[in-house]
């Protein structure tokens, strides 16, 4: 038999590489350790069930960080990175993420279960993408769940630029939250939806004091909220020092992953100028709205959101590592 010619095997090689990108999840897959670690995933879900059970604002902090590592070098966990001689400014000591980032220790303890039941095998980009999923899981009362492909290699490069450089800051108005989000090759439906995940989790006062109640600035923020925040955050309340609490982002179900973020900005009962920046274009406040009034369609809509955030120019193959430890690179 005739060995097939070259512009034949050139078809077939073609057709396989568009079919391979045409998959929904490409470069990823979902079930990725279904033979490598078949118990990874519900390794994850079980540590996260247990800190979530015992503190819903770790669930809040790790759906946090999937956002603050994926719109940084990727999805690639540089995020978890302890500072070295050699790399002594890691994304976790930048500002967006110092003092605020919480969760590190929830990934050591996931990690350090997933690599007892299969050592060596899943990365943690993997395990902030599933912890991200589980924690949306138990927050919304199992009302949000969504498969998460899997695949990521972990990145060996990480600093505080980054977040500085491509993190969106709590006084963005809409045009700088859409050109953020484009860059990343997200919507701005997507951007509305995931600004969603601002109903769990807290919020320290310095992110919204100088913009939101400063009383030389304008704000749409509803009055009686505006009081009530005054008599929880010091008006001089400065990142990283003392005079600096924390409070919750939702104060209607602040432990529960729902729609009701988008009823508190309709009510201008929000936290950040990125919040009310959703209901200054036509199309962004029909889309908050929608959100706040349709059952369902926030959930739904925010499943595919979190596959797609996640998906940021990942790291695969031979393009990054497996760590050992997620806070250092392996040499």
């Amino acid at each position: 038999m005739a060995a097939p010619s070259l512009p034949l095997v050139t078809c077939a090689l073609l057709l396989l590489a568009v079919a391979c990108r045409a998959h929904p999840y490409w470069p990823l897959e979902l079930a990725y350790y279904r033979d490598k670690c078949p118990q990874a995933e519900a390794v994850v879900k079980s540590v996260v069930g247990q800190a979530v059970h015992q503190n819903p604002g770790l669930g809040a902090a790790v759906i946090r960080m999937l956002f603050h590592d994926c719109f940084v070098e990727g999805c690639d966990a540089s995020i978890l990175l302890d500072p070295t001689p050699f790399s002594p400014t890691p994304e976790k000591l930048s500002a967006p993420n110092n003092p605020s980032m919480r969760g590190f220790d929830l990934i050591d303890a996931i990690k350090s279960a997933v690599e007892a039941a299969c050592p060596g095998v899943v990365s943690c980009a993997d395990i902030i993408a599933f912890a991200a999923r589980d924690a949306t899981y138990f927050l919304s009362n199992g009302k949000v769940y969504f498969d998460m492909p899997s695949g990521r290699r972990d990145g060996s490069f990480s600093n505080d630029s980054g977040p500085i450089n491509f993190l969106p800051p709590p006084t963005s108005n809409l045009s700088d939250l859409i050109s953020s989000f484009a860059v990343k090759g997200l919507s701005v439906e997507d951007m509305v939806v995931l600004s969603g995940a601002h109903t769990v989790g807290r919020s320290h006062c310095s992110s919204f004091v100088p913009d939101r109640l400063n009383a030389s600035v304008f704000s749409d923020i509803d009055g009686g909220f505006a009081w009530f925040l005054k008599s929880q955050c010091p008006l001089d309340a400065t990142p990283g020092g003392s005079n600096d609490p924390t409070v919750m982002q939702d104060f209607v179900t602040p432990n529960t992953l729902d729609n009701q973020y988008y009823k508190n900005v309709l009510a201008h009962k929000v936290l950040f100028t990125s919040d009310a920046a959703l209901l200054t274009s036509p199309e962004t406040a029909k889309m908050v709205s929608d959100n706040a009034n349709i059952p369902g369609w926030w959930e739904d809509k925010f499943k595919a959101a979190m596959v797609k955030m996640a998906s940021i120019q990942v790291k695969t193959g031979y393009q990054g590592q497996i760590r050992k430890n997620c806070r250092a690179i392996n040499y």
